[in-house]
């Protein structure tokens, strides 16, 4: 075509009377520069359009399809379709891995909640606990807490129960508080509790629109505890300790003195009962010889119990000697029947201090239980525990007497408190004191069927 263009040109040049030779030429020289850019061209298409033979199929499919409109629309949208199956199990993964790291954080969690130290309970609104980890069970002394209400477990009138309840009910906050708690096993322990509300953000959508602001709604609260016993324990006998030394630092020397001016007062008064045995002078002098003897006695106790013991540290059977204490006391009080029972392992200790441990504990049982009226029944039992990763030896002395009042159970270890008429409130103190001596500790208690009951604690190594 483009050679038939140029020859008629060519030929139309003669044929115009007007134009002239240098415009002929001016037309040649464009053709030929024409027929050299149309060459280039198509050669330059050849290299371009089969570069490679890898690529002439796709070429020629690429062709193919713009020839052909609807050949074209097709492998367009199967293009789409692969790349849209392709975002689609790029998402798969993301979601497998977003779905694995949760589960990761959730196992993370619940192993995290089930070896934490602390007691963790989660409460719902409805008041049943939705999680529990194995340190609440243990501090409650409760299996099984998941899904129970907590009124139930814990009892309507325990002080948790009203502490979780006004948290639900007011939103409260209770921080670091000390809670006596009941096991349903009998046994009294203390916790340290923090309880917390938990709130959720919720949306009003269907009165205010999508807009509302968010509302703090309570869903749920968050109990943390911790079983305090062992360290109130602790803290109670470094109390007793620190008592114990000052009162004896203080008192020795008064004691002392009162001993002297007692046996002064006493000595006068025996001359005075001798010279005048039969008249009144000699009976008034008899009264005050025998009120010195008694206030001698008070104070005598009182300087064995503030001065320093000192353990002379020996091992011993611990059966034989509650075989002793048994049999002492079993003659001196009649009417009473006295029965040990139990493991008594050889424990290390001053065998003469404990000895007088033991009889200064059985003899108020049996006085306890002979005051009834009815047989008296004092029971002495061993038994080796363990508690605190320590091995004990736990001496416990019942009767079947009238128990202990109440209000005097945090009393009758502090030094002259005493219920008996003729006593100088320092038996049980001097106890406690010896017990303490040996790194153990002494308590009382009322049983369940009537009569009181002490435990005595001694370590074992």
């Amino acid at each position: 075509m483009a050679f038939a263009f140029s020859f008629s040109l060519l030929a139309f040049a003669p044929a115009t009377a007007h134009f002239n030779v240098e415009m002929g030429v001016a037309l040649v020289l464009l053709c030929l520069i024409f027929l050299v850019v149309v060459g280039a061209f198509i050669v330059l298409r050849r290299s371009v359009l089969a570069p490679r033979p890898a690529a002439k199929a796709s070429d020629e499919a690429f062709r193919v399809n713009a020839e052909n409109p609807s050949a074209f629309m097709t492998a367009s949208m199967q293009g789409v379709i692969q790349r849209l199956r392709e975002q689609e199990q790029e998402l798969a993964r993301l979601h497998q891995l977003e779905k694995e790291r949760a589960q990761e954080t959730e196992r993370l969690s619940e192993a995290v909640t089930r070896n934490m130290p602390a007691g963790l309970l989660l409460v719902s609104a409805t008041g049943t606990i939705s999680s529990a980890n194995p340190a609440a069970e243990k501090a409650l002394g409760i299996r099984g807490l998941q899904y129970r209400r907590y009124a139930e477990i814990l009892g309507g009138d325990s002080t948790l129960t009203q502490m979780l309840a006004a948290c639900l009910r007011d939103g409260q906050t209770f921080q670091r508080d000390e809670v006596p708690h009941v096991t349903p096993a009998g046994e009294l322990r203390k916790l340290g509790v923090t309880i917390s509300p938990i709130y959720r953000s919720v949306r009003n959508t269907i009165v205010a629109g999508p807009l509302a602001p968010a509302e703090q709604k309570l869903t749920g609260a968050l109990c943390l505890m911790s079983d305090l016993t062992e360290l109130a324990l602790l803290q109670k006998q470094m109390r007793w300790k620190e008592n114990l030394a000052v009162l004896g630092e203080m008192s020795a020397g008064i004691a002392h003195e009162f001993k002297n001016a007692l046996a002064t007062i006493s000595g006068y008064a025996q001359m005075i009962h001798n010279e005048a045995p039969s008249d009144e002078t000699g009976e008034c002098a008899a009264k005050i010889i025998e009120q010195t003897r008694s206030l001698s006695h008070v104070v005598t106790e009182f300087l064995r119990f503030a001065r320093p013991m000192e353990l002379s540290q020996e091992d011993f059977a611990l059966a034989a000697l509650v075989e002793q204490v048994a049999e002492e006391i079993g003659g001196a009080v009649s009417g009473i029947s006295i029965r040990t029972e139990g493991a008594f392992v050889e424990i290390s200790g001053d065998a003469g201090l404990l000895k007088q441990a033991l009889l200064n504990l059985t003899r108020n049982a049996a006085e306890a239980a002979s005051s009834n009226g009815h047989p008296g029944e004092v029971r002495i039992t061993g038994k080796e525990e363990v508690q605190g990763g320590k091995k004990w030896q736990r001496v416990t002395v019942s009767d079947n007497g009238p128990g202990i009042a109440t209000g005097n159970i945090d009393k009758i270890f502090v030094p002259f408190f005493t219920t008996k008429s003729t006593g100088t409130g320092l038996g049980l103190a001097v106890v406690q004191k010896i017990a303490l001596q040996h790194g153990g500790r002494v308590e009382a208690r009322n049983q369940t069927g009537g009569g009181a009951e002490f435990d005595l604690w001694l370590p074992l190594r």
